[in-house]
């Protein structure tokens, strides 16, 4: 079987290449392509070269460490904080520095605003029914305000 394999040269390297990257439209994330990628690579440097077959596979090797490094890299998420469309399932942190107003006067640090259907719990500063207050973080399902 290696035989076959290393007979084929550089080609057997880009059939590899190719069928990872076509397995990647089978397997969920992005993983395969990084190794579809390598092989691509190594398929190019041994029919550059004419390297044996142990040597293109530790070619391989590396550029495969390489290439899901690189691609790490370039698929990682910024530090910056979700906006709400990257935030889709925490409501709380979308309402983040929108306004509201109070339902009732607030008592105890303690009051309600109306956000479209739903009712949140809010503390802050006491205030009257009617004040408009600023969101400025999240407390699990309760909204910590200042008077806007």
């Amino acid at each position: 079987m290696l035989e076959w394999f290393g007979s084929l040269g550089g080609w057997s390297w880009v059939i590899l290449g190719l069928v990872l990257i076509g397995g990647e439209t089978l397997a969920p994330g992005v993983f395969l392509i990084w190794l579809g990628l390598a092989a691509l690579f190594t398929g190019l440097f041994v029919g550059a070269t004419g390297i044996g077959w142990q040597a293109a596979a530790l070619v391989f090797c590396v550029l495969s460490v390489a290439n899901v490094i690189l691609g790490r890299i370039l698929t990682r998420r910024s530090s910056e904080e979700p906006d709400a469309a990257t935030g889709l399932n925490d409501r709380g942190r979308q309402l983040i520095g929108k306004v509201f107003r109070i339902e009732a006067t607030m008592t105890g640090g303690e009051g309600r605003v109306r956000v479209g259907d739903s009712s949140w719990r809010v503390i802050g500063p006491e205030l009257l029914a009617g004040s408009e207050v600023r969101v400025v973080r999240v407390d699990g399902a309760t909204l910590v305000v200042e008077k806007a």
